[in-house]
C-alpha cells in the first residue's frame, strides 16, 4: 500500500514537472507576426512534412502574405500536400505553386541513391546523415545531378561536389548549389 502511494506520488511529481517544462518553453517561443511569422510557419510546415527527403528540395517566398513555392519534388503527391499545408497557414492570403514535380524514372531513383551513398559515407560528411532530413539534396532530373541545402564550410561543399560527380551515371557536370553557413572569411 505504502510503495502503491508512493509510486502515485513519483509518478505526479514527474507529470508536474514535465507540464512546467512544457510551459517553459512556450514561454521562451517567439511567435512572429506577419510575414516573417508566415516564413516561420511555411519552415516549420515543410520540414516537419514527414515525407520531405533528400530527394525533394523547396524553397519559398513570402510578399504581403502571398506565399510563392519553389524547387523540386520527387513525387506528384508531394506537391499537392505541401501546398495544402501552406495554404492553411493563418494569415495565408494565396499561394502560388511552382514546384517542379521530377520525373518519375528507375534510371534517376538509381542515380539518387548512388550518389547519396557516395556523399554520406564520406567521412567529412557522415554526421549529416544521422539527422532527420539531413542538409545536402540529391536533385536528378532526367540524369542531370544538382547538389542542394547547407554545410558547414567551403570544404564540405567541395567534398559533396566531388562525391557525387564520381558516383557516376549522370548527364553531364554535377551542379554545385550548396550553400556553406560558415564562409571562411567569416568570423564566428
Amino acid at each position: 500500500m505504502r510503495s502503491r502511494m508512493w509510486g502515485r506520488g513519483l509518478m505526479a511529481a514527474a507529470l508536474a514537472a514535465s507540464v512546467g517544462v512544457a510551459g517553459a518553453a512556450k514561454k521562451d517561443r517567439v511567435v512572429l507576426t506577419g510575414d516573417a511569422g508566415i516564413e516561420q510557419s511555411v519552415r516549420h510546415e515543410i520540414v516537419m512534412y514527414p515525407r520531405y527527403s533528400i530527394w525533394d528540395d523547396i524553397s519559398f517566398r513570402v510578399v504581403n502574405g502571398s506565399v510563392e513555392l519553389m524547387g523540386a519534388v520527387s513525387q506528384p503527391y508531394k506537391k499537392q500536400d505541401i501546398e495544402r499545408l501552406v495554404q492553411r497557414i493563418p494569415g495565408v492570403a494565396s499561394v502560388t505553386d511552382e514546384i517542379k514535380v521530377l520525373p518519375l524514372s528507375s534510371f534517376d531513383d538509381r542515380l539518387r541513391i548512388q550518389i547519396a551513398r557516395a556523399i554520406y559515407r564520406d567521412p567529412a560528411l557522415s554526421r549529416y546523415a544521422i539527422q532527420a532530413v539531413p542538409p545536402i539534396h540529391i536533385i536528378v532530373d532526367n540524369g542531370h545531378v544538382t547538389l542542394a541545402g547547407v554545410v558547414n564550410n567551403e570544404l564540405e561543399k567541395e567534398v559533396a561536389g566531388m562525391r557525387a560527380s564520381s558516383a557516376g551515371l549522370s548527364f553531364g557536370a554535377v551542379t554545385n548549389n550548396l550553400q556553406v553557413e560558415n564562409p571562411k572569411g567569416k568570423k564566428s
